[in-house]
């Protein structure tokens, strides 16, 4: 489904992010991405999620190049990639139900196609009774769930998740990772950069390793290190 070929990143101020990067994630499949800050994890996951592009090289889903993507063709894109963010990203004036909802209305969903679609989800990551909460209302765990259910509102195929236990507890780590193997059993492609080495040894998936913009290791059912 995902496919990197010679993927290089250099930002302008000519740190070099990735380094001839291949790697080829198939459908339905799950990874964690690790490695040290500076390794390049975060800024292959937002080209994934087009918020960046390659230096060099070229990034194929379901065989179809993102560099032949126009700017007018990348929401279209986005519908079918989901992305959960480390400083979560919520809209701090609009309740739970309201910034599920958002992404719907913009693809002009019928008000009762929204409502299901959204209650579905909050249901999933079991928060069906905050729908008239604010982010402030909420613990970072619970904010953290309201990511996943708005990155998950649309059905995408692939979910991305940027350090999604960064600034959690244990117990609040492991059920989020929980949550995301179980969307992942809805054969979404999960990918999930991070530092967390407690989650990833006790929830045993890929693991890909990153240094220095390349990749040192690749190993299915792997370990932190």
């Amino acid at each position: 489904m995902i496919r990197l070929r010679a993927v290089s990143k250099v930002h302008k101020n000519g740190f070099k992010a990735l380094d001839g990067v291949d790697l080829t994630v198939s459908k339905g499949e799950f990874l964690y991405l690790v490695g040290p800050s500076g390794a390049g994890k975060s800024t292959l996951l937002n080209m994934i999620f087009c918020t960046e592009e390659p230096s060099d090289g070229d990034i194929f889903i379901d065989n179809f190049s993102l560099r032949t993507l126009s700017k007018k063709q990348v929401p279209f894109y986005r519908r079918n990639v989901g992305m959960i963010f480390q400083d979560y990203k919520l809209l701090p004036n609009r309740t739970v139900y309201e910034n599920i909802a958002f992404a719907l209305r913009v693809m002009h969903y019928s008000r009762s196609k929204i409502r299901a679609h959204v209650m579905q989800v909050l249901e999933l990551v079991g928060l069906q009774d905050k729908t008239k909460h604010y982010p402030s209302e909420l613990s970072g765990g619970e904010q953290q769930r309201i990511c996943i259910a708005r990155a998950i509102v649309n059905d995408p195929a692939i979910l991305l998740a940027d350090e999604p236990t960064e600034s959690l507890d244990p117990e609040t780590s492991w059920e989020i990772i929980h949550l995301l193997s179980k969307i992942n059993t809805r054969k979404t492609t999960v990918i999930v950069a991070t530092h967390n080495q407690g989650i990833v040894d006790d929830v045993r998936k890929r693991v890909v390793e990153l240094g220095e913009g390349k990749v040192i290791r690749d190993q299915y059912l792997g370990k932190y290190e």
